[in-house]
């Protein structure tokens, strides 16, 4: 698939079927993720893959945990488009254990040697993390950016040995897509482009 194509189309996919993602196609995207420009090419990010149902249960009932007050408070009459993201973040953090895979983008503050700085940690893994999106979706795979897994930070830490060095920033869901990939909607680029002055 072109690239083009598959930004075009990478579009957040909360709804998964149960087929299992191969190691060696999440370790595809994983390769796809460290292709990404970094700080003085000091490569500072980790992959954290959990695809363990013992892991996954644990973390997502932690998950759903932080998440419920959010859910239950939620306020009625928003509009279509943001009322289907919402159902669709309340059935992913529902049904957390039952994703195939769950990759957290991770990285340690190592750039510049001489003065570490945690903007360079942010600017080391956002963009790997977008390589893996949309390297996911020319293979024909959903992915979905979340913060949620967040709740579970300490769980994930303790049950997956996370050194305490690496900052848990991206949290990324991965399967074969159980509903259909559609054009993201974004503003027309005329609205975003300037050319050389304000």
């Amino acid at each position: 698939m072109d690239v083009i194509e598959a930004m075009n189309t990478c579009t957040a996919m909360r709804y998964f079927t149960d087929e299992p993602v191969p190691r060696e196609v999440l370790q595809q995207l994983v390769h796809a993720a460290t292709r990404a420009s970094n700080p003085g090419n000091s490569q500072g990010w980790a992959f954290l893959v959990i695809d363990d149902p013992a892991i996954k249960a644990p973390v997502g009932e932690k998950v759903l945990e932080g998440m419920q007050p959010f859910f239950s408070a939620r306020p009625p009459g928003r509009d279509g488009v943001e009322e289907r993201m919402l159902q669709g973040a309340e059935h992913l953090a529902r049904n957390f254990a039952q994703v195939p895979a769950w990759i957290v983008g991770m990285a340690r503050n190592v750039y510049p040697p001489h003065d570490p700085q945690e903007s360079f940690m942010h600017s080391t893994i956002y963009p790997a993390a977008q390589n893996l999106i949309v390297a996911a979706r020319s293979l024909g795979i959903g992915t979905c950016f979340t913060t949620f897994p967040g709740y579970a930070q300490p769980q994930i830490r303790a049950l997956c040995n996370v050194p305490q060095d690496l900052h848990m920033f991206v949290y990324i869901a991965v399967g074969y897509p159980a509903r259909p990939f559609k054009p993201v909607r974004r503003k027309p680029v005329d609205e975003v482009l300037t050319w050389n002055r304000f």
